[in-house]
């Protein structure tokens, strides 16, 4: 598994532009750079963000990566066209109606190796699916969730926003290295 090339995330974002995963009524805006709702008080993230994201996690061919707070189903989209169809993405979203709009959202790319899934209320993540190469989380918790840095492969990296401030975290065993990258606003993880 090799990391992705320079140009991959912006090659992902000419694949799959950030329209396609907007309510009709915010279409007209999906050039603007920042968040935009999709409904049931959740957003759409700022492109310039999204990317940021992307090359933090160093997303590569045929890896499989975690996908929390997929919403509209973008970032899954995106990660997909990352990982290509050796690899696989898994997607999860708590609010049903946006579990089925991302999902449907998604099935449109026609990268099967991707899907969104209902989260279950009170379990962060995907813990019955093993173990990723990559978590990116779209929602933002007060602290680091033990329970999704459980969930990464040793050497695995996740990207969440945390109280305020993105971070880069890698799982070195049962110990992690954490970078801190700016300050940023999601939506609160739930």
């Amino acid at each position: 598994m090799s990391s992705q090339t320079p140009d991959a995330v912006a090659a992902a974002f000419t694949a799959h532009p950030r329209v396609g995963f907007l309510p009709p009524d915010q279409r007209h805006r999906a050039d603007y750079d920042g968040p935009l709702p999709i409904g049931h008080d959740q957003t759409n993230s700022q492109p310039r963000t999204v990317a940021a994201m992307l090359r933090l996690l160093d997303v590569g061919w045929g890896m499989r990566v975690l996908d929390v707070g997929a919403g509209s189903g973008w970032t899954t989209a995106l990660l997909a066209h990352l990982v290509g169809a050796d690899g696989q993405v898994l997607g999860v979203e708590l609010i049903p109606e946006l579990t089925q709009w991302g999902a449907d959202n998604l099935a449109a790319t026609r990268q099967p190796w991707a899907s969104i899934v209902q989260a279950r209320p009170g379990v962060l993540g995907l813990p019955e699916q093993g173990l990723f190469d990559r978590i990116l989380v779209s929602a933002e918790p007060d602290e680091l969730p033990q329970a999704l840095v459980d969930q990464l492969r040793d050497g695995g990296i996740m990207v969440i926003p945390v109280a305020g401030e993105m971070l880069r975290v890698v799982r070195r065993g049962e110990q992690t290295d954490i970078t801190r990258h700016g300050g940023y606003r999601f939506v609160p993880l739930r």
